[in-house]
């Protein structure tokens, strides 16, 4: 095997698995402690944004096994009670999947309403299974302010998304 084979056969590789790191990355960073009033995520937002980001412009980088993976992850990292998170996941990912021919190549604007709507139902599944798991209404606040939080971090993640699938589309 030449040198340059290798190189290619790995770039192919990194292009591959890029979206999953990410997405990865994204849930680790979401499960860090911030000392921010209602910081208490009640689904895994972050990870929301690229399941989302992923669903739209390029679903086979993220098939459904590994969001699966993810929202397990997820759950693991107390994001969500076990199984919401991933619940929530494979629900926008199949949703924003079914949409996908009305978003897919639609301005920023468009596709960032899309996030809204999606994340919107997603918080409330969240937090409506939150309560239905606790036997209680469960304060509202917290899932609001996340959704909130949610909604302003799509800009710049989706930013980082798009750069990343922009360097692996060469390879």
């Amino acid at each position: 095997m030449t040198p340059g084979g290798l190189r290619q056969r790995l770039e192919i590789w990194a292009g591959r698995v890029a979206p999953t790191v990410l997405t990865v990355l994204l849930v680790l960073l979401a499960a860090v402690p911030l000392p921010v009033p209602f910081w208490q995520p009640i689904g895994p937002g972050f990870a929301l944004i690229s399941v989302y980001y992923w669903a739209v412009h390029h679903p086979s980088a993220l098939p459904p096994p590994i969001v699966f993976l993810i929202g397990v992850l997820a759950d693991f990292f107390g994001l969500a009670p076990l199984g919401v998170g991933t619940l929530i996941l494979l629900l926008s990912y199949s949703g924003t999947v079914s949409q996908r021919r009305h978003l897919a190549g639609q301005p920023f604007l468009v596709v960032w309403w899309g996030f809204m709507m999606v994340s919107a139902a997603a918080f409330f599944i969240a937090w409506a299974a939150t309560s239905l798991l606790a036997g209680y209404l469960v304060e509202a606040r917290p899932a609001f302010f996340s959704y909130l939080v949610t909604l302003g971090a799509y800009p710049p993640v989706a930013l980082l998304l798009a750069r990343a699938q922009r360097s692996f589309a060469s390879v």
